[in-house]
């Protein structure tokens, strides 16, 4: 493959919006049965991987992400001994899991396999969470490993992409009932809640918070700014069957694990939970639908 240099790359957040990346060098292309993969080196932000067009990572800011939808959990649950990781074939969330010596069991479900291969050559830092042994990444449909699952995990990190193309199902009603199933009775499942900063994206991100408040009797979004993301704004879910994210937290307990962190931090964690207007807003409106729509 030739290596061009001083490439500009961009990724399109809206018609009339994009964010530009000057790159020295195009590292790999390629089509996979899913999507296309590229790998760029990037001067400021270092390696980073892009699904159909899109950033999913860079080194420079993946601890950020992979921090928030691990670490959020762990601190609230107080028994964790099985996690399941929808997506995650670039091993970074498996990776800051392996840090909790009391979990059994990090099951990967990730589909492209080819995904897995370029991420262990490229991104060998967030990768290195495949090698431990208690990773098993198991190349299926999400939505069809969940199927005829019950009372297995104690978290389930829904990792995927977007609410769009092969990934599209795992953002479904069907798919949060197929986890509330598959967790215990005090499970908790994590999932990317986009941003709804940007008009095009604020459609996606009210379905997604309505199917969930619909499904867990407790359902709570966080926050954390992540450069490469969309806006450089990006908010998770928090559902759960018993546990608050707050009202449940343990600072102590999490702070005496010593655990080593870039971006999270137990102040962190209260602060993730405060939300701008706009976006409480946007959830309450959607949270009243539902309460009309059930006569609360």
């Amino acid at each position: 493959m030739s290596q061009k240099s001083d490439i500009l790359v961009n990724e399109i957040f809206t018609d009339s919006v994009s964010m530009g990346i000057r790159v020295s060098k195009q590292l790999y292309s390629e089509e996979s049965e899913f999507q296309r993969i590229e790998v760029f080196e990037s001067p400021d932000l270092g390696r980073f991987l892009m699904l159909d067009g899109d950033i999913l990572f860079s080194e420079a800011d993946e601890f950020i992400y992979n921090e928030m939808v691990t670490h959020v959990p762990m601190a609230v649950h107080p028994d964790v001994k099985r996690v399941l990781i929808i997506g995650g074939g670039d091993g970074g969330v498996a990776r800051e899991m392996t840090a909790y010596p009391e979990i059994e069991s990090i099951e990967v479900v990730e589909p492209d396999e080819q995904m897995v291969e370029v991420c262990k050559k490229y991104f060998p830092e967030a990768s290195k969470g495949f090698d431990d042994p208690r990773v098993h990444i198991v190349h299926q449909d999400g939505l069809r490993y969940l199927r005829g699952r019950e009372d297995e995990f104690d978290i389930i990190i829904n990792d995927a992409t977007d609410p769009f193309g092969h990934t599209e199902g795992l953002f479904t009603k069907e798919f949060y009932g197929g986890c509330f199933r598959a967790l215990k009775k005090d499970g908790i499942m994590i999932y990317q809640h986009g941003s709804p900063f940007f008009d095009d994206d604020e459609e996606s991100f009210r379905a997604m918070h309505k199917k969930v408040f619909s499904v867990f009797p407790i359902s709570r979004v966080y926050q954390a700014n992540i450069p490469t993301c969309p806006s450089g704004y990006w908010l998770f879910g928090f559902a759960s069957k018993k546990y608050h994210p707050l009202d449940d937290f343990d600072p102590v307990r999490w702070k005496k694990r010593k655990i080593k962190t870039y971006y999270y931090t137990t102040n962190l964690h209260r602060g993730a939970f405060m939300l701008p207007k706009y976006v409480e807003d946007i959830l309450e409106e959607e949270e009243g639908k539902l309460s009309i729509k059930e006569g609360k």
